[in-house]
């Protein structure tokens, strides 16, 4: 082996590094930087959003409805009873039997019709002595004349006498006589005139034996038969007899209604109303307010109304109940809301509604009547409020709302009513994904 063969081999020279490897470390880094900004960029923006979707979420989202008219009228129905034009109760005046009657129950009569007759066998007795005695009390007057025209032709004969022929005693005497006729005829004649006042008074009951009718009208109760025992009555009680008969003029009907105070501002003479009795379900009768008692009832606290209605048909009937339906001119305003929009907190009854900028306003109101699901605002509403429907209980006057339906608190459509029915319904979005890059 020769000594080139053993010959050390000289250890070469570090290369430089390439420049493209270079280049890839400085894009390298780049993009890192790059990468690092934009997770950071991202994340800032997910916080971002994150807060403007719980700000969002802290405003609440409240159900808009519009006010209603209250009506062109204010229905008014309350119960009312039917009397006649006139109703009077009969009652016998002297004593006896029922000798018979002419006239049953609904018979229509006219004033003066003969309704019964009483058989009076006492009373009959009375006026045939009373009679007698005036008879008598004639003849005792007859007689009582003639002895004082006797006396006075006596007296003057003894006074026109010549002086000397008879004394002034005698015709004393004979004068003496004379006024002594005149005071017994006197007597007499008060006697007769009392005799004829006592045979007129039971002359006149005699004609109450017969029992008329006191008006045209309807037999509407007969309470006795022949041969029943009648005693005298007027209806006063104090042991007075019974009603006997009962007759009504149904002509016209009057109906009496009791109006609560509350309602009474509204009733006045001419007032129209409509009404309704059970038994005519497809009838409605009209009727007029005539006048009131101008006095409230302290029981009752009710205003007593009297109606007149005419009754040609006659189906109208004493006694029966109606349903008044008055015609009360409508109050224009007076707006109509549902119960559900009503808050009743330390300063009484309010009423949310959603003002400029969509911020709550709390408006007392004040209530007319309970219609059931809705009540009537008298005063503090108009058409124009946007009243909240179902407000919770948080809600207080500034806070500002999200109206549904709408894009957001100040978004516009003022005047836009949401349905009630979207009350309960939840707009809120799902929270943005908030996952870091």
């Amino acid at each position: 082996m020769g000594a080139e063969d053993h010959k050390v081999p000289h250890a070469s020279a570090p290369m430089p590094p390439p420049r493209n490897l270079r280049r890839i470390g400085v894009i390298a880094v780049v993009v890192a930087l790059v990468i690092a900004v934009f997770g950071v960029l991202q994340r800032r923006s997910h916080e971002a959003e994150v807060a403007h979707w719980t700000s969002e979420q802290a405003i609440p989202t409240v159900a808009v409805i519009a006010p209603r008219p209250g009506g062109t009228r204010q229905p008014l129905v309350l119960p009312g009873t039917v009397r006649a034009w006139y109703e009077a109760p009969i009652y016998a005046r002297v004593n006896g039997y029922l000798k018979n009657w002419y006239f049953d129950y609904g018979a229509h009569v006219k004033k003066g019709d003969l309704l019964a007759e009483i058989d009076a066998p006492d009373l009959d007795a009375q006026l045939a002595a009373a009679q007698a005695k005036l008879n008598s009390a004639h003849a005792v007057v007859k007689v009582r004349q003639a002895e004082r025209q006797f006396a006075q032709s006596t007296y003057e004969r003894w006074r026109d006498s010549p002086k000397g022929v008879v004394s002034v005693q005698e015709q004393e005497s004979k004068q003496a006589d004379y006024n002594s006729a005149a005071a017994r005829l006197n007597a007499a004649e008060a006697e007769v005139a009392a005799d004829q006042g006592d045979v007129a008074r039971l002359q006149a009951l005699e004609d109450y034996k017969r029992i008329t009718a006191p008006f045209d009208g309807v037999v509407t109760a007969r309470e006795t038969d022949i041969g029943a025992l009648i005693n005298a009555g007027s209806g006063t009680g104090g042991g007075s007899g019974p009603e006997l008969f009962r007759v009504a003029d149904i002509h016209q009907m009057r109906i009496y209604v009791q109006v609560p105070q509350q309602l009474s501002a509204n009733i006045h003479p001419g007032l129209t109303a409509d009404l309704h009795l059970p038994q005519y379900r497809d009838k409605t009768f009209k009727a007029t307010v005539a006048t009131t008692s101008s006095a409230i009832n302290t029981s009752a606290r009710t205003l007593l109304v009297e109606l007149h209605a005419e009754n040609p048909d006659h189906l109208l009937q004493p006694g029966a109940y109606a349903e008044v339906d008055f015609k009360l001119p409508g109050n224009p305003d007076v707006v109509r809301i549902p119960t559900s929009a009503l808050v009743f907190r330390q300063h009484g009854m309010e009423v949310a509604t959603v003002g400029p900028g969509d911020k709550i306003e709390l408006k007392p109101v004040t209530l007319g009547r309970n219609l059931g699901t809705e009540v009537e605002v008298v005063k503090g509403l108009t058409l124009s409020d946007r009243v909240v429907n179902s407000p919770p209980d948080s809600l207080a006057a500034g806070d500002v709302v999200r109206i549904a339906g709408q894009a957001g608190p100040g978004s516009g459509n003022a005047g836009q009513s949401a349905n009630p029915a979207s009350t309960n319904e939840d707009v809120a979005a799902a929270p943005p994904d908030s996952k870091q890059h």
